[in-house]
């Protein structure tokens, strides 16, 4: 444990920043696996599904919790299922 004041502090953002990135990332995933399980489906909801997943990526891409390539690539890869 940290004795220095600013390093104390250090700790305790940089914890609230690991809980809200894995939470972020994890709403990430589930928005993408739903949307995948609809379009296999062939559920009516697969394009609002679709549209939160590009919502969820491009969030993430801006946040900096993935690459702004790797959204744009998972994107490409949901549109052509989306098709």
């Amino acid at each position: 444990m940290p004795q220095i004041k600013s390093a104390i502090k250090r700790v305790r953002t940089q914890k609230e920043r690991s809980e809200r990135n894995s939470a972020q990332l994890s709403h990430l995933k589930t928005a993408v696996k739903k949307f995948r399980q609809a379009a296999e489906d062939g559920a009516d909801n697969a394009s609002e599904l679709h549209l939160d997943a590009v919502r969820a990526l491009d969030h993430a891409a801006s946040k900096g919790l993935i690459h702004k390539n790797k959204a744009n690539r998972d994107k490409s890869r949901l549109a052509k299922l989306a098709k």
